[in-house]
């Protein structure tokens, strides 16, 4: 049995620096959660987490819009629509009106429509670090993603 739990922004990142395929953990987080599937005595055993943000486009509504910045698990079944599902609830109990989430053009997608998500979009892939910018990270896929999303109200 899954269950959701609270985490810190630390507590997340290490998960993420163990699990995550191709991303590396996230500066900051509005708030984070993980799953647990402690089935034996009550010893507690994370096998996903999820971080949850602002949008990091600048002219996405900073307060109607979360973003899930970080998903990750250890491959455990139904951990990420588990993840998903919990994110969009949370959020529409904060007041967000909807709520988004980017992968790799690659990905199959499958647990963000158990979880109820809708694709939405491309984007193209591309470097964030111009001068502008003062030198951003680079250590990310800059390859397309898809954005899927939910309306929460």
């Amino acid at each position: 049995m899954l269950r959701i739990v609270p985490m810190t922004l630390k507590q997340a990142n290490d998960f993420v620096k163990r699990h995550h395929r191709h991303h590396a953990p996230t500066v900051s987080h509005r708030w984070s959660i993980g799953v647990d599937d402690a089935l034996e005595l009550g010893i507690p055993n994370l096998v996903g987490v999820a971080i949850c943000g602002r949008p990091k486009a600048r002219e996405l509504p900073q307060y109607e819009l979360l973003e899930i910045n970080r998903v990750a698990t250890d491959g455990t079944a139904n951990a990420c629509s588990k993840l998903y599902g919990a994110c969009a609830a949370i959020a529409k109990i904060m007041g967000f009106a909807d709520i988004e989430t980017s992968i790799l053009i690659s990905e199959p997608g499958t647990s963000l429509k158990a979880a109820g998500f809708k694709f939405r979009r491309i984007i193209k892939g591309r470097d964030w670090n111009c001068k502008s910018r003062g030198g951003r990270r680079t250590d990310q896929p800059q390859c397309d993603k898809q954005v899927w999303g939910k309306k929460l109200n």
